[in-house]
């Protein structure tokens, strides 16, 4: 019988909620009493609402906890593993009885996460037992020509996954047509959408996938070199990308006659950002890396023709390049027969905000937001009302509750004025105000704009004014119809993607919540309850105690009262810091 086997999951949500620590005490116990188990590592399975997590597989299957503290560790390493008693109440997901969280695995179909949390990320064998590198030694065996890949990945119907939803085979073919001795492919993963988490997951847990579909495009296009461009703030994507990097060349899938295929000499190395959202973009990416400020670029030309050092340039993001193995190892049939006509495959979305099920997960496109949210996601937190979700980042848009049974394809994300993205989705409840919500996009990616373009760099200081303004109760009659002039100004006016989207997350909510910015000009009444400046503390007559708490408490003395009598609060020294309403046990105070 083969040794059980405890895998601990370290991925970076997992380490911040103390996997480490559960790693630590399992191998201490483990040599303490001489315990006959393998130990071993693995990143992210995707529920990082569960985490620490941790999978002990024995002879009759897999087993995998969540929530595995130092304390529960003690409990299932003796139960489970000494005395082969799993501890059912802390199993997350199993094959041999029904879970709490089986909802969240059913409806999944994993291809670019097909690995991640399955898989030591650093042992570049356990990558090859789930066919890393396969896919290259199946184009050199059966001698496919560039040409063919290319229509593979065609056939295939993938998009670019990075947001602009491009043909990826077509973009390749581009690229291939130039007869440049010198042409490049980069990995775009420059992650950088609040809320967005997909890249660096998929680098940290899978990362010779990203490797290898780098590979397979530079054999198609026929490039000399690779980078792969990642913000510095990913320092474990990094070091895992690092290890990978190296033991690919030591087993001859990157160097001199990569892949055993003569005359295909290529490399990858690991380009560091800074952390600018601009250079999320493939021309200021491109500038970046030749050492220029981040900034974008006038097209044409197209970086397929002139990108990297003036030579024809291939870029696409981690998840586009994580899918290709899968797709030339299995055919382009398998992976279009997920999907829709117009958009093939799988997606892989990031659920953030108010969601029970916080995560990654990767689904067929055309499922619909609304099941993604409740049937994978769990629903919303505390029970409450969905209100809205964010889709696409700060260049994305809000589509409402009304629109949930919107399907996850290109065109119909689109149709809503919001974007696919990278696969950010931010879920909102009935306490989110949506004008906030603007705000807060808006200061993101006005804070980010290079500055390269007056409509951008000024356009969206202004709307950030006016809308700070409302959120304020400075709000005035016009200012709606000034954001949409603006708004409309900026996109037509900005060179590069950042500008041309900044004003969607606006647009969109004027589009479905303009009563919320109406309330909040002519009321000067925040229907969310969210905005500080436009709340109101009251005391409840009927159910003040007079206990004298939410005086003692008051930052600023604005509480007035006797002891067993009514209390009453100052609206003019209020600052409606809320310390009165968290600390009332009787429910006696009322916001409105």
């Amino acid at each position: 019988m083969e040794k059980i086997k405890v895998i601990v999951g370290l991925g970076s949500c997992g380490i911040a909620a103390g996997a480490n620590k559960t790693y630590d005490k399992i191998a201490a116990m483990q040599k303490a009493e001489n315990l006959d188990f393998e130990l071993k590592k693995t990143s992210c399975v995707g529920m990082c609402y569960r985490e620490p997590l941790v999978e002990i597989i024995d002879q009759d299957g897999s087993y995998l906890y969540g929530e595995v503290d130092e304390d529960r560790v003690l409990e299932i390493i003796e139960k489970h593993v000494q005395h082969n008693e799993p501890v059912k109440e802390y199993v997350v997901h199993t094959e041999l009885f029904p879970t709490v969280d089986d909802s969240y695995f059913k409806g999944q179909v994993k291809i670019a996460l097909r690995n991640c949390g399955y898989i030591d990320p650093e042992s570049i064998e356990e990558a090859m037992e789930k066919k890393a590198y396969e896919a290259m030694k199946k184009i050199g065996f059966e001698k496919i020509p560039p040409a063919g890949v290319i229509q593979m990945i065609l056939n295939s119907g993938i998009r670019g996954r990075g947001g602009g939803g491009f043909p990826t085979g077509l973009k390749w073919r581009f690229a291939n047509n130039s007869k440049s001795k010198e042409k490049y492919i980069i990995c775009n993963a420059d992650e950088g959408d609040p809320g967005a988490f997909m890249d660096r997951s998929l680098l940290e847990g899978d990362p010779h996938a990203v490797l290898e579909g780098m590979v397979i495009g530079a054999y198609a296009i026929g490039a000399t070199g690779g980078i792969i461009y990642c913000r510095a703030e990913y320092p474990l994507a990094i070091k895992r990308l690092n290890i990978a990097l190296a033991q690919a060349r030591k087993h001859g899938f990157l160097g001199k006659n990569a892949c055993g295929i003569e005359n295909f000499n290529f490399d990858i190395y690991v380009k560091e950002g800074a952390g600018a959202f601009v250079c999320g973009e493939e021309t200021a990416l491109i500038a970046s890396v030749e050492g220029e400020r981040g900034m974008p670029r006038k097209r044409p030309p197209f970086p397929a023709v002139s990108g990297l050092w003036k030579e024809p340039t291939n870029i696409n993001n981690v998840e586009t390049w994580a899918n290709i193995p899968w797709i030339i190892l299995n055919g382009s049939e398998a992976y279009s027969k997920y999907g829709t006509d117009k958009s093939s495959g799988t997606k892989v979305f990031a659920l953030t905000g108010k969601i029970k099920n916080g995560g990654l997960v990767e689904v067929p496109m055309g499922i619909t937001i609304h099941d993604i949210i409740f049937k994978l996601g769990g629903g919303i937190q505390d029970d409450k009302k969905f209100k809205a979700v964010q889709l696409g980042g700060p260049s994305g848009g809000c589509i409402p509750e009304y629109l949930s049974n919107t399907i996850v394809d290109y065109d119909s994300v689109n149709a809503t004025g919001a974007i696919m993205g990278s696969g950010g989705m931010v879920v909102m409840d009935e306490t989110t105000c949506m004008v906030d919500i603007a705000r807060f996009f808006l200061d993101f990616t006005q804070k980010e704009s290079c500055g390269k373009c007056t409509f951008c760099r000024i356009g969206t200081k202004r709307m950030l004014e006016i809308l700070t303004r409302i959120t304020e109760g400075e709000g005035q009659e016009g200012d709606i119809e000034k954001l949409e002039e603006l708004s409309y100004q900026i996109k037509d006016s900005s060179l590069c993607g950042l500008g041309q989207t900044a004003p969607n997350p606006v647009l969109t909510t004027i589009k479905y919540f303009r009563n919320e910015y109406e309330a909040h000009i002519r009321d000067k009444k925040c229907p969310a309850l969210n905005c500080k400046k436009l709340l109101k503390y009251e005391v409840i007559e009927e159910t003040c105690t007079g206990c004298t708490v939410c005086a003692k408490n008051c930052p600023v003395n604005a509480i007035s009262g006797e002891r067993k009598q009514l209390h009453f609060i100052d609206q003019e020294l209020c600052t409606q810091c809320g310390v009165c309403y968290s600390k009332c046990k009787f429910e006696a105070i009322r916001i409105s």
